[in-house]
């Protein structure tokens, strides 16, 4: 179950739907974003969700879902290709770059939804890509 709800939030990443993504998560979700701060509730996670989709248009692929026997707790293992496609505030001016991020993330896992979303990437390597 625990792999399944993860291959199915990432699902609906790929395919833009912050809704069905939103679906996957419970309503007191912690959100760890790289190299940021913490955003908590199914609110907050959903401001991030269209401010995503408006700055970056990104799919994951080579996605590989791992997940605690108990399945309490899961992980995630992928690669973004992305394009910036608005400037965030404090980041390189965005003009269409495109990139390729090794990236991953870490789950806790309650009641058939995720609990708590930790993603990290390199943002150094990131930078140069686009920069």
């Amino acid at each position: 179950m625990s792999k399944d709800l993860i291959s199915r939030y990432y699902a609906a990443f790929n395919a833009g739907d912050a809704n069905g993504m939103l679906a996957c998560v419970t309503d007191d979700v912690e959100h760890r974003v790289n190299e940021g701060g913490v955003r908590h509730g199914r609110d907050k996670f959903a401001e991030f969700c269209s401010h995503m989709g408006v700055s970056y248009r990104e799919t994951l692929r080579d996605i590989v879902v791992f997940a605690s026997d108990d399945g309490s707790r899961g992980a995630a293992e992928f690669t973004v290709h992305g394009t910036y496609l608005q400037t965030d505030p404090g980041l390189p001016e965005a003009n269409g770059q495109t990139y390729i991020l090794p990236a991953g993330a870490f789950f806790d896992l309650r009641g058939g939804k995720i609990a708590r979303i930790t993603t990290f990437y390199n943002l150094n390597d990131w930078i140069a890509q686009i920069s």
